[in-house]
């Protein structure tokens, strides 16, 4: 922030205070020196008033009250009392910038005009009409100006308030936006491609049937041409139903992949991250893993992740988990098991922690046609699914 910035924030008040002490020595060293020269009690009082102004910065009704008494003491003892006049009328007016009511204002300006009254007294009555106008105008402006700097930072506040109201407004109305784009691009990808790939592979099935006896070669082809189709229809579903509820599914169940042959190595290096906060982990991978499409791969991966973690977090590190990934066919079995360590003794049905994970774990297995389940397991607990294949 820029000095100019720090001058006029409600909460920068040391910057102002020393340049208003600064301000007063100057005035003490250069302007009183032409004419009337400060005397040792002039001096005793203004240096009072710059070391109170700037210890009490920042609790304005205390610095306003020792710049009052001080004041007081000057009108009592020096001839010129600038310093401490313009001392009050300044913590007058950082009063009237901070006061969170008006009420500390006018109590403040109330007190002033007292202490200004009770002893400068008009030597005639000529003069107190003079005293009321210079009495009005010394404490009028500190607090007109306090008060403007009060209101343009509360109208500053608002306008931010409003930007960022606005902001959200319209990041909901991006997101509204989007979701009806994603809707519809789900119904054009349901309504017209999922169609006529699902012609193509009903059309190749006919064939193989009323076609008998066909050449090895070309059944083969129908063959690949029906496993593919079908392929695409399963990823075409699963990218339907990210589309049309991308929350839902976490976002990256379906629209994030990992290279299926660089699928053990991860599923190794998830484990030995378990092992190294201390978990005792028993792995079981099917090799066969690294022949997984990479939809199902990567939710493998990040459902060994999440459990493994909620192993190392709710059961303890003194636990044992055994991790089992097995591909039966097309479908793959998964769990994990623990012990539950430390906490053996927790309450049946509970889940470790409260199930944390758990929900967005259930979502991810959903929305690849499986179905997770999840519960006590003799002293431990138990988290397991079968995420089914594409049907031939």
């Amino acid at each position: 922030m820029t000095w100019a910035g720090r001058l006029f924030n409600v909460r920068e008040t040391f910057p102002r205070m020393l340049l208003l002490d600064l301000s007063g020595l100057a005035y003490l060293l250069v302007t009183c020196q032409t004419d009337n020269p400060p005397t040792g009690p002039q001096w005793v009082l203004a240096v009072l008033a710059f070391a109170a102004g700037l210890l009490l910065h920042r609790r304005r009704v205390w610095s306003l009250a020792a710049q009052t008494a001080l004041f007081a003491v000057a009108m009592a003892t020096v001839a010129d009392t600038t310093i401490n006049k313009v001392g009050t009328a300044w913590a007058l007016g950082e009063l009237a910038f901070w006061a969170p009511r008006y009420a500390y204002v006018w109590a403040g300006t109330a007190a002033v005009a007292v202490v200004y009254l009770a002893l400068e007294v008009p030597a005639s009555p000529d003069g107190v009409f003079e005293e009321v106008v210079g009495l009005a105008t010394g404490l009028g402006l500190p607090v007109l100006i306090g008060t403007v700097g009060r209101t343009t930072r509360e109208l500053g506040v608002q306008a931010a308030r409003r930007a960022e109201e606005e902001q959200r407004r319209r990041e909901s109305e991006h997101r509204a936006a989007r979701s009806d784009e994603r809707s519809a691009i789900a119904r054009e990808l349901h309504d017209v491609v999922a169609h006529h790939v699902a012609s193509m592979v009903l059309r190749v099935g006919v064939a193989q049937h009323v076609l008998p006896g066909l050449d090895p070669r070309v059944a083969e082809v129908f063959d690949d041409v029906h496993r593919t189709g079908t392929a695409a229809l399963a990823d075409l579903r699963r990218l339907v139903a990210v589309l049309r509820d991308p929350d839902g599914v976490r976002g990256d169940a379906s629209l994030t992949a990992i290279d299926p042959s660089a699928l053990p190595a991860a599923l190794d290096g998830a484990v030995e991250t378990a092992r190294r906060a201390g978990v005792i982990v028993e792995a079981e991978i099917d090799p066969a893993v690294g022949s997984l499409d990479a939809v199902r791969g990567l939710a493998v991966l990040r459902l060994t992740q999440e459990a493994l973690t909620n192993v190392a977090k709710h059961a303890g590190t003194s636990a044992r988990a055994r991790l089992r990934v097995a591909v039966d066919g097309s479908d793959v079995d998964w769990e994990v098991a623990d012990d539950g360590g430390l906490t053996a003794a927790r309450p049946a049905g509970v889940p470790p922690g409260g199930g944390h994970g758990l929900i967005g774990m259930r979502e991810r297995v959903e929305v690849l046609g499986g179905v997770l389940t999840a519960g006590p397991s003799g002293t431990g607990w138990r988290v397991g699914t079968m995420l089914p294949g594409e049907s031939a």
